[in-house]
């Protein structure tokens, strides 16, 4: 049971290691660590889920610390601030061609590569196994889940999402859906199962 107990804080001390050896690989372009976390959930969240709020939940910060970090890469032209179509009175962010060409030179690139470089099978259940604990930490502490329309309560496409052409559809938000946003993150996911 020690044993267990050993190993269940070894892997939490490794996760949390390749965090720091992300966070710590200096700041390219003068960005904050938080400032391309901010950069990547933008350039992988769905059109409801580019906001503050779901910023804030998605990097486990407070509102008040996300709307910051938005406001200065607003103020450096690498996000822009546009009126929401779903509702009016909220804004979307969306990415400057700024913060799109600047996510080129992301540091998180170094541990891609690093995983890219292990066996497909090993990725996948890697894969599978951290979006497992993200969920199950997220959950004990309250948190939103955040997941992809395939494996969500509200998606409904009937099989019908080929190719470059869609009949998919939000039913939560009563909104259709292209075949590309079907695979970015949003807030709004409740498991299918």
């Amino acid at each position: 049971m020690e044993a267990d107990s050993r190993s269940e804080e070894e892997g939490a001390e490794l996760l949390a290691q390749l965090g720091y050896a992300v966070a710590g690989a200096g700041y390219p372009r003068g960005l904050t660590p938080a400032q391309w976390a901010a950069l990547r959930y933008l350039s992988r969240a769905n059109r409801f889920s580019r906001t503050v709020s779901a910023f804030a939940e998605f990097h486990a910060t407070t509102r008040g610390t996300a709307s910051q970090t938005v406001q200065r890469l607003v103020d450096r032209g690498f996000v822009q601030k546009n009126p929401s179509a779903v509702d009016g009175r909220s804004i979307r962010l969306d990415l400057a061609k700024k913060g799109r060409d600047t996510l080129e030179d992301d540091p998180l690139s170094d541990l891609v590569a690093a995983f890219r470089s292990l066996q497909p099978a090993v990725r996948a259940r890697f894969v599978r196994t951290l979006k497992e604990l993200v969920a199950r930490l997220s959950q004990v502490r309250g948190g939103r889940s955040f997941g992809t329309c395939p494996a969500c309560l509200h998606f409904d496409c009937d099989g019908r999402c080929t190719g470059d052409s869609a009949e998919c559809w939000c039913n939560l938000f009563e909104q259709p859906l292209d075949v590309a946003e079907t695979d970015e993150l949003c807030v709004n996911f409740e498991p299918a199962n």
